[in-house]
């Protein structure tokens, strides 16, 4: 695909005979500029000409030279000397005034051959591109040929106007290149950055001609800009009305003042955002109500963060025609158009000088990024401020969730307490370490195991206790309803902080299409183009189409085959691990060494563990990556639709592959293992392995803690502080070797040069799914692990200095993103709350003990304690019923007749020998009654906490009420002085009737409306040429004449008549 200006755009055909506009729609944020500016700033931009602030001066065809000089003088270069001078570190203009708003980044190559536009092929079959991405009908020719004038003649004979563009669909040559050349890249590079001048924008670039290298583009807005953007954003400012909070009452505001005094010693010191009992009334940004906001200085009337978005979203929107798209810089970093675009940080993080001359920057660093400021709050107003609401709420939620793993640890260790206080008490561990009761066990491999004692599983037995035992089914109950408290109170705490920032009301900001998108769009456009044999009207070939579900069948069908193929990898990676178990416990059973044989549980537990947590990490990685694949094969049309599937699938899969041996080892294992005399094989030579005699829940706690402390401890922390330091650390040799030395001795990096030194910022959605997988870990089998709350928090403490340093000091500026939530990941966490139950229920019921002990109790026990709960729980097995081969050889235990096993069996003496007893079925029916009975109490509290709980605080629904009234009561009080202005300005002129009477109001001026906003003025009588009679009202568009001259409007262009404003 080819692209090419139209002949006669070009300006040196046209200095004689005037300029004229270009020919271009404009959107309702552009500016109008002559054609003459256009391609004048497109010439002097490759020699590093910085453009200042101007207007549009009104063209005249005999004054063009005086133009000509005029706007040579508006234009200069940046010498190195002089932009090394006080520009406050980097972060302003060379004129050290106007603040660098935005830096665009891009590689200068050493220019080779390009390809001459003679050699291009050109098709009759084009598509004529306005600046605003709009595809207009053909218009015929109005202009002369040759001459200068508005149209032009191109091959084919079809008459154009001055600005369009053309792109070829259907070139000859199938050798050009995917992507653009290096001379196009260069062209499109100058119409976006003149684009970008006639959107309002001022550019700066350094005056010296690079041959190769990095080269950056300053960008700045200045105040009418900023202004009209702000307005078109509906951004929130603060007014010059304050109000006072509404006081609490006596007994509530002495507890406020004594927890205030509590906190004050973990408060961060930073400048306070609202000073006093008293707040800001704010109002969407109007530039009809400046003298209503609190504007003290333009510089500083919107901060940072708030400029670089308003920059951001005129690069989001300005198109450049060459690319075909109708999304400006996200497109052009993806062809390789621009390397890099980011606003700036605020400078050093490093603090110097006085305290109170820190900028937010270094403030983050010193009260926020470091581990040594662990046990303060953090200053969620100045990440957001800093940041945007987007960051700000992930470092909040991430806060409440640290918060309160605080209670759900306090309570985790007292059951774990309650464990090691009754371990010398409880009966059944008393019981198997009794070795006068003589349990001769079956053995536990065929032949080469011998008997066994059940006294030698002693410790086995007494660390199960320690975390089942009957305090576990209360910490199962407590943090199935704190999950359901803590999304409660995250909606609370979302609330407030959406009230404190002013995000209540805001709407969605609008979407474009992703570059994928559009560009699959596209060769959708040119595929059926070429299939056409007749050709058709421009109007017909560019009718707006979208991808439908045809074009999306492919990706889907790929989809859906990964996943299913992406969990056969997690099942086969858990079985590969099971066949490691039982083939290292057959191999050690069999060893002559005796120590080998006492440690062969230990052994093969804690190696298959570590195996099964290498292989996790790197699936994690794997998956992740096919994640991102598989979502771009879907071709999502926004960004957030490919967000939230991105998210989707990554989620899917990375739970699957943390959460599967632990599924395994808690529902699957000892299940299936058949017993003495029937065992279930493994290619006909290896026995299923059984649970522990202790039970499985001790194997799924060592499983369950290794997992988490291992993905904590590797993935979580060294992956992120190592990773990123090795990709910046290639980054910075490989930008070494391509810089100049010379060029470095010569001056220091400026704040871009450092800024683009750090790490893109990528998105949330790996720090998001990190404590998503730790929710899990802390919810889903906290039954198994009591102290899995406090490993979290302890993680969680250094995770969240972690990512505000990464955030602070590693990571380039991220644009300040609007957001009223966290999206979608509050739907996974209420889902993984509500799953949280039935899995808990299920460990208690089917993995511990605790509901055959309390049947045992209460139905067998005929003292109605827990004495012969042991040998209740043990069936007998006569070794003669042993198949041939699988009975031991040698036997240290003498003549052994008879064997026990943990199961639910009739004796070998019984009618029904080895079939399930009574025991078996009371048992199995109390488990699914717990389930069920469980299941539907937590569920009951969590709708009852639910309840109690109010999503929105009361405080903040009194305060938008009275700040809705507050509004209206402004608005009201603001038409009631413009009226009695209007009133003392014309009351000298009031009309009076003969007699003295005044004319009511209607007959001699007429009365402005209640809610006008625009001052009434006296009716005139009608003017010779028929002209109207009443005041012309003021339509939108004339707000852009504050900022922009007016354009005479071309008899010979039409399209620009109406975008003259």
């Amino acid at each position: 695909m080819a692209f090419r200006r139209s002949p006669s755009s070009t300006w040196t055909e046209s200095r004689g005979k005037g300029f004229n506009p270009v020919a271009t729609a404009l959107s309702e944020s552009s500016s109008i500029h002559s054609d003459v500016l256009y391609h004048l700033t497109r010439d002097v931009s490759r020699v590093g000409l910085e453009p200042l602030s101007y207007s549009i001066p009104e063209a005249e065809p005999d004054k063009e030279d005086d133009w000509n000089e005029e706007a040579q003088s508006l234009l200069k270069v940046v010498s190195p000397s002089l932009r090394a001078q006080d520009n406050n570190e980097g972060l302003h203009f060379s004129d050290g005034r106007r603040k660098v708003d935005y830096v665009l980044v891009f590689h200068q190559r050493r220019h080779t051959s390009v390809r001459s536009p003679a050699s291009t092929s050109v098709s009759h079959d084009r598509l004529s591109i306005v600046s605003n991405g709009n595809f207009p009908p053909s218009r015929g020719s109005d202009g002369k040929e040759g001459g200068g004038g508005g149209s032009g003649q191109v091959p084919g004979g079809e008459a154009v106007s001055i600005g369009e563009v053309f792109m070829e669909l259907d070139s000859g040559g199938g050798n050009e290149a995917a992507e653009p050349a290096d001379h196009e890249m260069h062209l499109i590079r100058q119409e976006f950055e003149a684009n970008l001048l006639e959107a309002g924008l001022e550019i700066e670039r350094d005056g010296e001609v690079k041959v190769h290298g990095l080269s950056f583009t300053r960008l700045h807005a200045p105040w009418p800009v900023l202004c009209r953007e702000a307005e078109f954003l509906k951004i929130k400012v603060p007014t010059k009305t304050r109000y006072e909070i509404k006081e609490e009452s006596a007994f509530s505001s002495s507890m406020s003042s004594v927890w205030r005094k509590l906190k004050q010693p973990f408060q961060p010191k930073v400048h306070p955002q609202d000073h006093g009992p008293s707040k800001f009334l704010t109002h969407c940004f109007s530039r009809d109500k400046l003298h209503l906001y609190n504007i003290t200085s333009k510089d500083t009337f919107f901060d940072n963060a708030t400029r670089g978005r308003i920059v951001y979203e005129i690069l989001r929107r300005t198109v450049c025609a060459r690319t075909c798209q109708t999304i400006g810089i996200t497109t052009l970093i993806a062809k390789g158009v621009y390397d890099a675009a980011f606003p700036l940080h605020d400078g050093d993080y490093n603090a110097t000088g006085h305290p109170e001359e820190r900028n937010d920057r270094q403030v983050l660093h010193e009260e926020w990024a470091r581990y040594s400021a662990f046990y303060k709050y953090q200053p969620i107003d100045l990440v957001r401020k800093y940041f945007g609401e987007k960051i700000g709420l992930y470092f909040a939620w991430l806060g409440v969730y640290t918060q309160l793993l605080v209670p759900a640890s306090i309570v985790g260790i007292i059951v774990f307490g309650y464990g090691v206080a009754t371990v010398d008490t409880n009966i059944p561990s008393l019981e198997m370490c009794d070795e006068r009761l003589n349990f001769t066990m079956c053995p536990l491999c065929d032949g080469a195991c011998d008997f066994w004692q059940l006294s030698t599983a002693c410790g086995t037995a007494r660390a199960s206790h320690l975390f089942d035992n009957p305090a576990t089914v209360f910490f199962a109950i407590f943090m199935s309803l704190w999950a359901v408290l803590f999304l409660e109170h995250w909606k609370r705490r979302q609330i407030s902080l959406s009230f404190s920032w002013d995000l209540t009301g805001i709407e969605d900001d609008e979407e474009h299409p992703r570059p994928k998108y559009e560009t699959i769009l596209l060769q959708k456009r040119q595929r059926k183009q070429k299939n056409k044999k007749k050709k058709k009207k421009k109007k017909n070939l560019v009718a707006i189409e979208k991808l439908t579900w045809k074009d999306r069948l492919h990706g889907y069908c790929i989809n859906v085959s990964s996943i299913l193929f992406m969990f056969g990898l997690t099942f086969s990676a858990v079985f590969g691990v099971i066949i490691y178990r039982i083939t290292v416990s057959a191999l050690m059973a069999m060893s002559p060494d005796p120590e080998t044989k006492s440690n062969v549980r230990v052994t093969v537990t804690a190696t298959a563990v570590i195996i099964n947590l290498v292989v996790i990490l790197i699936l994690d990685e794997i998956y992740g990556a096919v994640a991102v694949w598989l979502t771009e094969l879907e071709i999502p049309k926004t960004e957030t639709k490919f967000e939230e599937r991105l998210i989707l699938k990554a989620f899917l899969l990375k739970f699957m592959n943390a959460y599967a041996p632990i599924f395994y080892v808690a529902f699957f294992k000892g299940r299936f293992a058949g017993r003495p005399g029937s065992y279930v094989y493994v290619f006909n030579d290896y026995r299923m392995e059984e649970c522990a005699p202790g039970g499985c829940l001790i194997e799924l706690c060592i499983q369950l803690s290794i997992i988490m402390l291992g993905k904590q401890l590797i993935q979580n922390n060294i992956f992120e502080i190592g990773i990123p330091k090795l990709k910046k650390l290639v980054r910075t040799l490989k930008d070494k070797g391509s810089a100049e030395k010379e060029e470095e001795e010569e001056r220091p990096p400026q704040q871009w040069n450092l800024d683009y030194a750090l790490a893109p910022f990528e998105g949330l959605t790996p720090e998001y799914m990190e404590m998503i997988i730790q929710f899990g870990f802390v919810s889903l089998f906290v039954a198994s692990f009591p102290l899995a709350p406090l490993f979290a928090l302890l993680n969680n403490v250094i995770e969240i200095r972690l990512d505000a340093k990464k955030f602070v000091t590693e990571l380039r500026r991220p644009v300040a993103a609007r957001a009223k939530d966290i999206g979608i990941w509050y739907n996974i966490l209420s889902g993984m709350g509500k799953f949280s139950v039935i899995i808990n229920a299920f460990v208690i019921s089917f993995t511990s003990d605790f509901i055959p002990r309390l049947v045992y109790q209460y139905m067998y026990s005929q003292s109605g304690t827990m004495h012969g709960f042991i040998d209740h729980t043990l069936s007998y097995f006569n070794v003669s019923n042993f198949k041939p081969g699988t009975a031991p050889q040698n036997s240290d235990h003498g003549d052994v007749t008879v064997c026990r096993y943990k199961d639910y069996r009739e004796p070998p003496w019984s009618p029904d020998a080895y079939h399930f007893s009574k025991h078996y079925w009371c048992v199995l029916a109390a488990r699914l009654a717990f389930v069920i009975l469980f299941q539907n109490l937590v569920m009951f509290l969590s709708l009852v906490v639910a309840w109690v709980i109010p999503d929105i605080p009361k405080t903040i629904v009194e305060q938008l009420k009275r700040e809705k009234k507050l509004l209206v009561d402004l608005f009201l009080r603001e038409e009631k002085d413009k009226f009695q202005l209007i009133q003392s300005l014309f009351g000298k002129d009031t009309p009076v009737a003969p007699g003295g009477h005044v004319l009511p109001p209607g007959q001699g001026f007429p009365l402005p409306g209640r809610y006008s906003t625009l001052p009434q003025y006296p009716t005139r009588a009608p003017t010779g040429d028929g002209g109207g009679g009443g005041p012309r009202a003021r339509c939108r568009a004339a707000s852009f004449s504050l900022y922009t001259r007016k354009v005479p409007p071309s008899p010979r262009n039409e399209n620009s008549r109406h975008t003259a404003v």
